[in-house]
Formats: structure tokens, sequence, C-alpha cells
């Protein structure tokens, strides 16, 4: 963390089943130990903000490209996109970063994850004419990754109260709803601020949707912050 203005951070719930291979201001890299799966690459990723400075960040995963041949996946805040479809309002996003950016995706043979739900995790001047919405956060991931976990999906929590989604990358979608459970609301969960806006944003927001289909949506968003 640089004074206030953030920084990365790695919470993991077993330990032994991550191990620490670098960090940076930028990157945080190791490997993960799954019981009776093959061990693969997780990296923690921040893109450099400052534009005129990108091609460190593009020089930082073709650096972490180099070291290792485990499955890799890479997932965080890219700060680029990958064409401009990837944002909607305000001015065409700078050519030569999406060139760089694609061109390092393409070196380092990284395949772009598919995000479910909204395409933008990045927003500014909402409700406004100035209203800006980029797709800045994304996985990446190698085919050995993807062969590992075929059913892997990414979704995006939105949350209108930020102005990043949090992105939410299941691996084994087809294990946790194997046991089809059903939702259940726990009291605890008010007590977390997140669990507040998630409920708020589904009541206030799509107001072309019923109230049925409000709980639905609502249902679907918590089920996936609980996790």
């Amino acid at each position: 963390m640089e004074g206030r203005s953030g920084g990365l951070a790695l919470l993991w719930k077993n330990v032994g089943d991550f191990n620490l291979s670098s960090l940076s201001k930028n990157h945080i890299d190791g490997v993960v130990s799954i019981e009776g799966r093959e061990d693969w690459r997780l990296t923690g990723f921040y893109g450099e903000p400052n534009r005129r400075l990108r091609w460190n960040t593009w020089n930082l995963l073709r650096l972490l490209n180099h070291q290792s041949s485990l499955p890799w996946c890479i997932i965080g805040d890219m700060n680029n996109i990958t064409s401009q479809e990837d944002k909607k309002g305000g001015r065409r996003y700078p050519e030569w970063l999406i060139k760089g950016f694609c061109e390092v995706i393409s070196e380092c043979n990284l395949i772009d994850l598919d995000l479910l739900g909204n395409p933008f995790t990045w927003e500014k001047s909402r409700g406004t004419s100035s209203w800006v919405e980029i797709r800045l956060d994304r996985a990446l991931v190698t085919q050995r990754w993807l062969g590992c976990y075929s059913e892997a999906t990414l979704s995006n929590i939105e949350i209108s109260t930020l102005d990043h989604s949090p992105i939410y990358l299941d691996i084994d979608k087809n294990k946790e709803n194997s046991g089809c459970r059903r939702f259940r609301f726990e009291n605890t969960w008010f007590r977390e601020p997140m669990c507040r806006d998630i409920v708020l944003d589904c009541g206030e927001s799509n107001s072309d949707l019923g109230y049925k289909q409000k709980i639905m949506r609502c249902q679907a968003k918590l089920g996936v912050w609980r996790k």
C-alpha cells in the first residue's frame, strides 16, 4: 500500500494451499495446491494506472510468463482493455494501448475468460451525460489451466455504490451445484456492508423488472457473494 492509494492483498483460507513465489506493488504470484488436482499458478494483478508507463505492465506479464510452465491464471484490475467494445461513453480508448495489451496477451498465449453479467467493471459519473463504463477487470488463463478447469466461470458482482465491481472466479461450478442446495439467507449477513449494497442495488436498479425477478436477481448475486 502506498499512502491511502490502496494496494494488493491476498487472503487464503487454508495455510499450505498457496505458496508465494514473488510479489511487487503490481502483482502477487504463487502456486495453488489442491488435493487431487494438478498444481497451478495464480497471479493477482494490478496494471499500471499511468498510461505513459503502461509498458511496465506488459513487461511484467512477459517476465512472469517465463518463470513457470504450470497452468496459469491471472486475475485482477488490468487497467487496460482489449477492444473499443470494452468501453462505453467518453472518448475512444487509445488504439496503441489496446494494441500493446493484445500483443502481450497473444505473446504469453493467454485466453481472456468471458465475463458473465454486466460487461463493464468500472464506471464514473453514473446517471450523467458524462457516464463512462469500462471493463478493466478480467481473468487471463493459459490453455493448460482451462483444460484443468473447463467449467470455470467468471462473474461480475454488480454493486452501484462502488466504482469497481468485484469479479468472482468459480473454478468448481459443477461441484458447487451438484448438491442442489437451497438458497438460505443468513441473519449474520446483515452485518456486512457489501450485502446491504447488493440488496439495495437489486431493489433500486432495473426498474423494468418485476418484484419476483428482482428477488431472483438478488438471490443469484448473494449466492455468488457468500462464496
